[in-house]
């Protein structure tokens, strides 16, 4: 995995033009820092904020850090992202981090039609892969595979519902992906989010599992988003095709959430109409030799960006340190992996890829959710650090 964990391969494309935050973990000080990542170098951002959350409440965040002049350098870029590798991991020198903190996790699900029906589909298979190819055929027969051109909670949506209840093929996940209401749910824990290099954490007991890779938009308390990184959003179909119950325990486990490598600001040169335009391509490289390949098309989201943002946080729901929010994926992988007709799963040692010319890569290896590091550094480890140091 450290062949993929270079600033030539995790750098947007236009780098020298984007203003990338992120959070690296300093021995020294015993505790993360807010950091500037450039080509040349990790750069410590202390002096303007102690915290992403903190950044981002300011009123233009990437106006602050262009003025703020010289700022002290923590690292080689290259040296941190070799060292967030697990795998000769030294802890006596910095490593990158999730670039978030204190915001609150969110996702959207069921925001493209392609994912909307594998979920369907699931329900239907009860979480049991082997039923999988023949619900999958049973179902498109009656409700097709194009609903794309449907807005939801239009007319025509219900006018489709309608119709689908009487066929006896209504769901929860058509309900939330062409109703009125969108599905908004805690992915993770502040500071829960593993960073890019980081091994990413399945429940040892899922047997049918997959990726998904997503944009997660940064967002001030206010409402404002005013970033953008990359998100894997692990997602166990098994345990959520059981039951819509355990949609906690199939999307929140040690190490389920991956997000980086950085935060892109917005600002003159990319903004909330690049993320619109955004192509996601993802690669799963197996310690078997399976290789599967996807894309993700932001175009075809169902619901926009900002509209997600609105069903999250509104007059009705407040997030005082902001939050970060997952936008969804249309990839849902079919391809056989293990046993024909039984769809893809992970492995443990699977190597995933997210990436997008404007956002970068995020690099993660999969392990079991119990085998991966445990979550220990949480809000009150962080607030002691930071007075320690006299940032908070």
């Amino acid at each position: 995995m450290k062949s993929l964990l270079t600033p030539a391969a995790c750098l947007p494309e236009d780098h020298e033009r984007a203003i990338l935050v992120g959070r690296a973990w300093l021995p020294q000080a015993d505790g993360p820092a807010l950091v500037q990542v450039r080509a040349d170098g990790v750069y410590d951002l202390s002096a303007i904020a102690a915290t992403t959350s903190a950044l981002l409440e300011l009123q233009d965040p990437a106006a602050a850090i262009r003025a703020a002049g010289a700022l002290p350098r923590v690292a080689s870029l290259a040296d941190a992202l070799a060292n967030t590798a697990p795998d000769g991991h030294d802890a006596g020198r910095p490593w990158l981090l999730a670039p978030c903190d204190l915001q609150a996790i969110k996702a959207a699900g069921v925001t493209f039609v392609a994912s909307m029906l594998e979920r369907v589909i699931e329900e239907q298979a009860r979480g049991d892969a082997s039923k999988a190819e023949a619900v999958r055929a049973s179902i498109v027969a009656v409700i097709g595979d194009n609903l794309s051109s449907i807005r939801p909670g239009s007319p025509e949506a219900l006018r489709v519902k309608d119709v689908l209840i009487a066929q006896g093929v209504w769901s929860q996940y058509l309900e939330v992906g062409i109703g009125p209401d969108a599905e908004i749910f805690t992915k993770a824990q502040p500071l829960s989010a593993v960073g890019t290099g980081a091994e990413i954490g399945i429940h040892p007991k899922s047997v049918w599992n997959n990726p998904e890779p997503e944009i997660v938009l940064a967002v001030d308390s206010r409402g404002r988003t005013v970033g953008a990184a990359l998100g894997n959003d692990v997602n166990l179909r098994d345990f959520e095709g059981r039951s819509a119950l355990l949609l906690g325990k199939a999307k929140d486990n040690n190490g389920s959430c991956a997000i980086g490598p950085f935060i892109r600001l917005f600002d003159g040169g990319f903004g909330i109409d690049d993320v619109r335009r955004c192509e996601l391509a993802m690669r799963v490289e197996g310690p078997d030799g399976f290789v599967l390949e996807g894309r993700s098309s932001m175009s075809r989201i169902s619901r926009d960006p900002l509209d997600l943002v609105r069903h999250a946080m509104g007059p009705y729901h407040q997030y005082p340190d902001g939050m970060m929010l997952f936008l969804g994926t249309m990839f849902a992988p079919t391809q056989d992996r293990q046993v024909k007709g039984q769809g893809f799963t992970h492995v443990v040692g699977d190597v995933v890829s997210v990436a997008t010319p404007r956002l970068g890569t995020l690099v993660n290896r999969v392990n079991h959710s119990d085998r991966v590091p445990p979550w220990t550094f949480g809000a009150s480890a962080l607030m002691r650090n930071l007075a320690r140091r006299g940032l908070a």
